[in-house]
C-alpha cells in the first residue's frame, strides 16, 4: 500500500484548486518549479518518485519517468512536468517535438505556443521564441478567459513584458469591456514597475469607484513591503498628479486621505478631510473620527485641530457638544504626556474644565470630563479630596449607561490606589471584572487588579491572570498582559523567589504615584545591591522615564545610552533607541543625532513597533518631502 503523507496531501489539494486534472479541457499551466507537487490522491509510485527525482533536481531520472507516465497518462500534470524535465536537460528537440504535438491535439490553445517559444529560447534561439509569443498573442479571441490564460502562461515562463502585452491586446479585443487594471497591476508589481502598478490601481477607481475597497486593500499589502519608502512616495505623487489633473473628481481626495491615515500622516489627513468636508458641506463626522484617530495615536496638534474646526460650525452643528468634551480630553493627554508642562498650565486646564462642565452640566455627556478632571486634580493637582467626591457624585448620575458606571469606578479605583488605599481599589476593580466579564471594559479591570496585585508582590497570582488577559480582545490589553507577565517570569531569582522583582515592583508603584525621588532611590539600591541581575535593562529603563517626566533630560539621555551600550540585545533596546531619537529632535535640539538614532533603530531592529514613525521622523529631518 503507498501511503501519502499530510504534505503530500496538501499539495495535491492545490493542485486540485489551481490545476485540475480534465484530459481534454486542460487548466492553466503549472508555473516552473524545481519542487512539483503530486498530482493526484490515487498517484502511482512512479509518479511520486518522478516528483521526487524533480524535487531533488534529477532532472534526467525525472525525465525518463514522465515520459512514461505521459504516455500511460497524457494529462496536462504530466505533460508540463516532462517538458520541463526535457529542457533541463538540453533535451530540447524532443521538447519541442512534445509540444508541436501538444499543440495539434489542442489547437486552438495559444498557451501551448508559449511553452514551445520557452523550449526556443532555452536552447538560445530567442528570435524563434519571441515569434511563437507573438503569434500567441495575436491569434487571440475576444474571450476574457483565454486572455487571463495566455497571461498566466506567460507569467509563468516569467515573461512579464509578454503579459502586459497580453492585457493590453486584450483591452483592445474587449473593446475595453473589462479592462485587466487587476490583473496588470499584479504583473507590474511583479515585474517591480510600481509607477504603473498604481496607475493601473487607479485606473480602476474611475472604472468603477465600488471597488474602492478592493483597491485600498491591494494597495496596502503593496505598500506595507516597502522598507525604504519608495513605493510610498510613487504612489503619493501618482495621486497628487491625478488631483492636480482633476481637481473635481473626489476619489482622489478620497484615497490622499486614506494613504495619509495609513501613513499616519494626520496633518495631511486633516487637509484632505477638511477639503472633503468643506465640498460636501457635511456636518464634520468625517473630521470627528480623524480627530479621534489622531488623538489615539497621539497627534494631539492634529486633534486640537480638528476638534476646533467642528466647534467652529456653531453650537447649532451635531457634533458642537462631543467636540467640546473631546478637545478637552485630548488637551489633558497632550498636557500629561509632555515632559516640560507647568502647574500654571494644568491650572488653567483645570478651570477650563469648569467652565464646559458649568455651561453643559453634569450629565451622561459630560461624563468624559468628570472622568479626567478628577484624573487631573488626583494626579497633577494634588487633590484627591475633591476628585473621589465627584467620581462619587458622578456613580449616582441618573440615566448613565452601565458601562459609563463601570468607568467612573475603574477611574475612581485608580484614585484610591494612587493615594494608598489598595484593598478598597481591588473592590472596585472586581466588581467591573465581574459585571463584565467577557467585554473590554471587564478585561481591563482585570488588568488594573493584576497589575494591583504586582505592585504588592503577589507575582504567581498577578501572572495567572495576566496569562489568561494575553487571549483578550483588545490587542493593547493583550500586549501590555503580555509584557507584565514576561516581566515576571524573565525575572525570577536563581532560588525560585522573586526578593529583586518585588524591589523593582515596589519602585513601580511609586512611580505610579507620582514619588519620583523614592522610586529613583529603590531603582538606585537595585544596581548597587544586584548589579549583573537581568532586571537591570528594567531598572535603567525607568529611571529614564522618570528622568524625562521631572525634565532632566540630559541625565536620561545618559542612562538611556548607557541601557544601549549594556543591553543592545535586550527587548528594550529599540524603545531606548526611539526615545532618544525623540529626546535629541524635541527636548536637546540635536537634530544630527536624533537622525541618527533613529536610523540605528531602523537598521538594527527593522521589526519594531517604533520603525514607521522613526522612519517618518528621519525622513523629516533629513527634509524629504513627507508630506
Amino acid at each position: 500500500m503507498i501511503r501519502i503523507s499530510k504534505y503530500d496531501l496538501l499539495i495535491v489539494l492545490l493542485i486540485w484548486g489551481v490545476i485540475g486534472f480534465s484530459q481534454d479541457k486542460p487548466k492553466k499551466p503549472v508555473a516552473v518549479s524545481k519542487y512539483p507537487a503530486v498530482q493526484n490522491p490515487n498517484t502511482s509510485a512512479e509518479s511520486k518518485l518522478a516528483a521526487q527525482y524533480y524535487r531533488n533536481q534529477e532532472y534526467d531520472k525525472a525525465a525518463r519517468l514522465y515520459e512514461k507516465l505521459y504516455e500511460k497518462n497524457p494529462t496536462y500534470v504530466n505533460y508540463t512536468y516532462y517538458m520541463y524535465s526535457l529542457v533541463q536537460i538540453n533535451e530540447h528537440n524532443k521538447a519541442e517535438k512534445l509540444v508541436k504535438k501538444r499543440m495539434k491535439k489542442f489547437s486552438g490553445k495559444p498557451r501551448y505556443m508559449v511553452d514551445l517559444g520557452y523550449v526556443y529560447i532555452s536552447a538560445e534561439e530567442s528570435a524563434k521564441g519571441k515569434k511563437q509569443f507573438d503569434n500567441a498573442i495575436n491569434m487571440l479571441k475576444p474571450d476574457k478567459r483565454e486572455i487571463i490564460d495566455l497571461a498566466n502562461a506567460f507569467k509563468s515562463k516569467r515573461e512579464t513584458d509578454y503579459a502586459i502585452k497580453t492585457y493590453e491586446h486584450g483591452r483592445k479585443l474587449l473593446n475595453n469591456a473589462y479592462p485587466f487594471h487587476l490583473e496588470l497591476a499584479a504583473v507590474y508589481a511583479q515585474a517591480q514597475k510600481y509607477e504603473k502598478m498604481f496607475d493601473e490601481y487607479l485606473n480602476l477607481l474611475e472604472y468603477d469607484y465600488n471597488l474602492v475597497n478592493t483597491v485600498q486593500s491591494k494597495l496596502q499589502t503593496a505598500l506595507d513591503d516597502d522598507p525604504d519608502n519608495t513605493k510610498n512616495d510613487l504612489f503619493r505623487r501618482s495621486l497628487l498628479k491625478r488631483i492636480q489633473r482633476n481637481p473635481d473628481d473626489s476619489y482622489y481626495s478620497e484615497m490622499l486621505l486614506w494613504f495619509a491615515v495609513q501613513q499616519k500622516d494626520f496633518e495631511t489627513a486633516f487637509l484632505q478631510a477638511k477639503a472633503l468636508d468643506k465640498r460636501y458641506r457635511e456636518e464634520g463626522q468625517r473630521i470627528f473620527s480623524l480627530a479621534q484617530l489622531s488623538a489615539s495615536n497621539k497627534d494631539y496638534d492634529v486633534a486640537v485641530e480638528a476638534y476646533n474646526y467642528i466647534i467652529n460650525k456653531g453650537e447649532t452643528n451635531v457634533l458642537y457638544l462631543k467636540s467640546k468634551v473631546a478637545l478637552l480630553n485630548v488637551l489633558l493627554l497632550k498636557i500629561t504626556d509632555s515632559y516640560s508642562y507647568t502647574p500654571e498650565e494644568l491650572l488653567e486646564l483645570e478651570n477650563d474644565f469648569k467652565a464646559t462642565l458649568n455651561e453643559f452640566g453634569e450629565n451622561p455627556a459630560t461624563l468624559s470630563l468628570i472622568r479626567n478632571m478628577s484624573h487631573l486634580q488626583a494626579f497633577y493637582l494634588n487633590n484627591t479630596q475633591n476628585a473621589i467626591l465627584m467620581l462619587n457624585k458622578a456613580i449616582s448620575i441618573r440615566n448613565i449607561t452601565t458601562q459609563q458606571r463601570a468607568g467612573c469606578k475603574l477611574e475612581l479605583a485608580d484614585i484610591l490606589l494612587f493615594s494608598g488605599e489598595p484593598w478598597e481599589a481591588t473592590l472596585l476593580y472586581s466588581q467591573v471584572e465581574k459585571a463584565f466579564k467577557h467585554e473590554p471594559l471587564g478585561h481591563e479591570a482585570k488588568f488594573k487588579n493584576a497589575m494591583l496585585t504586582y505592585y504588592i508582590g503577589e507575582f504567581e497570582w498577578a501572572k495567572a491572570q495576566l496569562d489568561v488577559l494575553k487571549a483578550a480582545t483588545s490587542k493593547l490589553i493583550a500586549n501590555d498582559a503580555m509584557e507584565l507577565s514576561l516581566l515576571i517570569s524573565d525575572n525570577m531569582d536563581v532560588d525560585s523567589t522573586y526578593n529583586v522583582l518585588s524591589i523593582y515592583s515596589k519602585a513601580d508603584l511609586l512611580v505610579f504615584q507620582h514619588k519620583n525621588i523614592d522610586a529613583m532611590q529603590v531603582l538606585d539600591s537595585i544596581i548597587t545591591l544586584y548589579p549583573g541581575h537581568p532586571i537591570v535593562d528594567e531598572v535603567l529603563y525607568k529611571k529614564a522615564e522618570i528622568l524625562l517626566s521631572t525634565g532632566k533630560f540630559h541625565e536620561a539621555d545618559t542612562v538611556l545610552q548607557q541601557l544601549i551600550t549594556l543591553f543592545s540585545y535586550d527587548i528594550l533596546a529599540d524603545n531606548a533607541l526611539f526615545k532618544l531619537g525623540d529626546l535629541h529632535e524635541n527636548y536637546l535640539n540635536n537634530q544630527s543625532k536624533a537622525m541618527e538614532y533613529y536610523q540605528t533603530l531602523l537598521t538594527d531592529y527593522p521589526g519594531s513597533l517604533f520603525s514607521v514613525e522613526a522612519r517618518k521622523r528621519y525622513r523629516r529631518l533629513r527634509g524629504d518631502d513627507v508630506n
